[in-house]
């Protein structure tokens, strides 16, 4: 049976990944006055009176909402949000799990940017944060940023910013084993959309070197006409050297490729043609080029986003803590110090007597990752607060 069909007759079995369970037995009537009416009569004054005894007295302290539109649900596209439920269920079971932070999934049938907005700004008093999820580039930047303004809690967009975390923990390690240098990389991202974007920006941020972005059309320069306000913001901060051209054009002397596009783009001759390689090769399930056939064009380190492969790069080693230590510390938003001391301590977790190769990060599966990136998080957020 293969791994479609094998999940598919979970989920019918299941009937859901996730359930809600009382944190209170009502057994008694003394519980029911403590739980209930009358008693919850004086919580209640207390948080109408002090707005942050809300986040001491009630859930939503750990409590995460994980919302999409349903337009850009994993490899599948724009297939509403009925349809993007078992994505959203599946990330707060990944919440639970790796973090023990409560989350529940919300699909909002709109794909109007004021209608989003709106709605989840209206929700957000009964949360401690807000996962964003697979909505489309360019809408998300605009949402996000919108949302940021308007919440009191930390809104995260994790397919942008979840994603750039990851990549640049992995490359932290990656210029470790190959020997190249911070600051001086050349970098190219394959894929100008919400993903790829946040990355450019996150290791430019970081001081990785020089970022080169390309999307169907090529290689993205300052002053390109039809960009969108997402790659319009970061044509002015890459392609220092304004290179124009071809994916293969940009991968020529690159230190390293980021595919966060579609299968197959890449070539054995395209990685070839870089020097010495790192690939991370991203697309799903089908990478833009195949680990075997990157290492035979001569790349030194690969990563995909496949757990079949060393290297896997994945997003599951980021947002469960982001979210944990933010609530830790009632955070009201991720900063851009916090997703580098977040990156940071997820190369870290990898310790420089077993770094090699085919092990510049952590297993999605290794739970201590959420804490140890909880505690980045809280401290970042607690010498901010002094």
């Amino acid at each position: 049976m293969d791994i479609n069909q094998a999940s598919l007759d979970m989920h019918y079995e299941l009937g859901g990944k996730i359930e809600v369970i009382s944190r209170k037995k009502i057994e008694t009537k003394e519980d029911l006055s403590l739980a209930y009416t009358p008693g919850v009569a004086e919580p209640c004054r207390v948080i109408a009176k002090d707005y942050e005894q809300s986040f001491k007295l009630t859930r939503r302290s750990n409590l995460v909402a994980v919302i999409t539109d349903g337009t850009a649900v994993l490899g599948l596209g724009d297939i509403g949000p009925a349809a993007g439920m078992p994505v959203m269920e599946g990330k707060c079971a990944l919440f639970k799990e790796f973090a023990d932070v409560d989350a529940f999934p919300l699909c909002i049938d709109s794909k109007d940017t004021d209608t989003i907005v709106q709605t989840i700004y209206l929700i957000s008093k009964s949360f401690g944060g807000i996962n964003l999820e697979d909505i489309a580039a360019p809408r998300c930047f605009e949402i996000e940023r919108r949302l940021k303004e308007m919440c009191d809690i930390p809104v995260f967009h994790d397919d942008q910013h979840g994603t750039a975390i990851v990549v640049a923990a992995a490359l932290i390690n990656a210029v470790k084993v190959t020997g190249k240098k911070m600051g001086e990389l050349k970098i190219v991202i394959n894929g100008a959309g919400a993903a790829g974007i946040a990355i450019g920006k996150l290791l430019i941020g970081m001081n990785f070197g020089n970022v080169i972005m390309c999307d169907i059309h090529g290689v993205i320069c300052e002053g390109d006409e039809g960009l969108n306000p997402g790659q319009e913001e970061i044509s002015h901060i890459s392609n220092r050297n304004r290179e124009h051209g071809t994916l293969a054009d940009a991968m020529k002397d690159a230190d390293v490729f980021v595919g966060v596009s579609r299968p197959g783009l890449v070539t054995k001759a395209m990685v070839a043609s870089m020097n010495q390689g790192i690939v991370f090769a991203m697309a799903n399930p089908v990478p833009e080029i195949m680990p075997e056939e990157a290492k035979a064009g001569g790349a030194v380190v690969v990563g995909t986003g496949r757990s079949d492969y060393p290297n896997q790069i994945n997003n599951v080693l980021v947002f469960p803590g982001i979210f944990k230590g933010a609530l830790s510390v009632r955070a009201k938003a991720i900063t851009e110090e916090m997703k580098q001391r977040a990156a940071y301590a997820i190369a870290g977790m990898i310790p420089d007597g077993e770094l090699n190769a085919e092990n510049i990060i952590p297993s999605p599966l290794n739970k201590r990752v959420a804490d140890v990136v909880a505690k980045a998080v809280a401290d970042v957020a607690g010498q901010s607060n002094k």
